[in-house]
C-alpha cells in the first residue's frame, strides 16, 4: 500500500512543487533554470588554464582544410566540456552509453561532443515506423539513441558543426564503435530536436539519406526536478516513509521513478484529506506538463536496406543497401564539406563569422542565449 501524508504534510510539500513549477512558463525557461544550478556547480577555472583552451577557435580556417577524427572519452573532463557547451544535458540513466568527442586534427582541438544510451521504451514515430510497439529485448540490441549532439559553438554557426555531429553519429566508423563495445550489430539510430515546436526547424533537417524525419513525439509530460530541490524531496520523503528509500537504488530511470512516486503519494495524500487542495494541485500538475513540447523524431538505418524486419525479429541478417558506403566517415566528411565550405564563405562575404569562442561559465551564465 502507498504512504500517504498527514494532510499538513501533503499540502506543505504539494505548494513546494507548485511553487518550482510555476516558474517555467516556456521550456526554454526550464532549460535555462536547469544550466544555471549545473554551471554554479562547475569548478571555477585558473586564469588561462580552463577546458575551454582544447576547443576549437581557428576561425579563419576554411573547412576545405580540416580533418577530423572520433576518439572515445568516458571521463569527468567529457562531462565538464559538455557541460560548458550544450545549452541543456539530459541526466545519465543506467544502460548503454558511449561517449565522443570530434578533434579537428590540424589544431587537435575539440569540435563536439557525441553521447550515445539507450533508447527511450516508447516512441509514437518509431512505432509508426516499425508497425507497432516492438519486443524491446531484440529492439534494444540493435538501436541506439543519441542524447547529446552538440557542436562547440560557433564552429557550429560558422560550420554548420551541428549537422557534422549528427553525420557522424549515423557513420560505420561509430556504429563500429559500438558494435565492438556492446557485441552485437546496430542498424538503427534515432534522435530527437531539442526545442521542439519552439523552433521551427532543427539542425537534423536536410541530412538524407544519413537522417530523415519520422514524425512528432507525443511530449506532454512533467519536467524533471532540477538539482537543487530533487535531493532535498527526496530526504524528505525518505524520512517520511521510516527512512526507507521510495524506489530502490538499481532501478533504471530511478529519478524519473522517484518523482512520478512523490506525486502519487501527494495525490492520494490531498484526495483522502482535502478534495479542494487535491483539486488545485492536479490541476497545476497539468499545467506543469504543458510547458513540454512536441519533438522532432529522427532515425538512420546506417545504409541497410531490412533494419526495420531485423528490428522486429524477422531476420539476424543485415543487408547493405546500394548506398551503403555514403556513411563511411571520409564519405560524411566529404558530404559536409561541401555545405559547410559554402555556409563559410557565405558568412565571410557577408561580415557574419563570429570569432569569440561560447562556452556556459560563471562570467557569461547571463549572456549566452539557451537556444542557439
Amino acid at each position: 500500500m502507498s504512504m500517504i501524508l498527514s494532510k499538513s504534510d501533503a499540502i506543505y510539500v504539494a505548494a513546494q512543487l507548485i511553487e518550482y513549477f510555476s516558474d517555467f512558463k516556456r521550456i526554454d525557461d526550464y532549460f535555462r533554470a536547469r544550466k544555471i544550478e549545473r554551471v554554479k556547480a562547475l569548478p571555477p577555472a585558473l586564469p588561462g588554464m580552463g577546458l575551454d583552451g582544447d576547443m576549437f577557435q581557428s576561425f579563419d580556417m576554411s573547412p576545405q582544410d580540416m580533418t577530423f577524427k572520433v576518439i572515445q572519452m568516458n571521463n569527468k573532463t567529457f562531462d565538464q566540456m559538455l557541460e560548458m557547451t550544450a545549452s541543456f544535458s539530459p541526466d545519465e540513466n543506467p544502460g548503454k552509453t558511449l561517449k565522443l568527442i570530434v578533434k579537428e586534427t590540424n589544431t587537435n582541438t575539440v569540435v563536439g561532443f557525441i553521447r550515445f544510451g539507450s533508447p527511450l521504451i516508447n516512441s509514437k514515430p518509431r512505432n509508426d515506423y516499425l508497425g507497432g510497439v516492438p519486443d524491446l529485448g531484440i529492439f534494444n540490441q540493435r538501436a541506439i539513441m543519441g542524447f547529446n549532439i552538440v557542436p562547440v559553438q560557433p564552429f557550429g554557426f560558422n560550420y554548420l558543426g551541428g549537422k557534422l555531429m549528427a553525420a557522424i553519429c549515423c557513420s560505420h566508423e561509430v556504429r563500429r564503435m559500438l558494435n565492438q563495445k556492446y557485441n552485437t550489430k546496430f542498424c538503427l539510430f534515432e534522435t530527437t530536436s531539442l526545442y521542439g515546436n519552439i523552433k521551427g526547424a532543427s539542425m537534423y533537417d536536410g541530412m538524407r539519406p544519413f537522417l530523415r524525419y519520422k514524425g512528432d513525439t507525443m511530449s506532454k509530460f512533467l519536467l524533471t526536478l532540477g538539482d537543487e530541490i530533487y535531493p532535498k524531496l527526496k530526504k524528505w520523503f525518505t524520512e517520511k516513509n521510516g527512512g526507507e528509500e521510495l524506489i530502490h537504488k538499481g532501478a533504471s530511470s530511478r529519478k524519473l521513478k522517484m518523482q512520478t512516486k512523490m506525486v502519487g503519494i501527494i495525490r492520494a495524500s490531498l484526495k483522502q484529506h482535502d478534495e479542494k487542495a487535491y483539486t488545485m494541485f492536479s490541476k497545476e500538475i497539468a499545467k506543469a506538463g504543458d510547458v513540454t513540447t512536441q519533438k522532432r523524431f529522427y532515425m538512420s538505418e546506417y545504409g541497410y536496406s531490412n533494419a526495420k524486419d531485423v528490428l522486429l525479429g524477422k531476420t539476424d541478417k543485415l543487408i547493405k543497401a546500394e548506398n551503403f558506403d555514403r556513411f563511411e566517415l571520409p564519405n560524411i566528411i566529404e558530404w559536409w564539406r561541401k555545405k559547410a565550405t559554402k555556409r563559410y564563405d557565405n558568412l565571410v562575404a557577408d561580415g557574419r563569422i563570429r570569432k569569440e569562442l561560447e562556452v556556459w561559465n560563471h562570467d557569461t551564465i547571463d549572456s549566452i542565449d539557451i537556444i542557439r
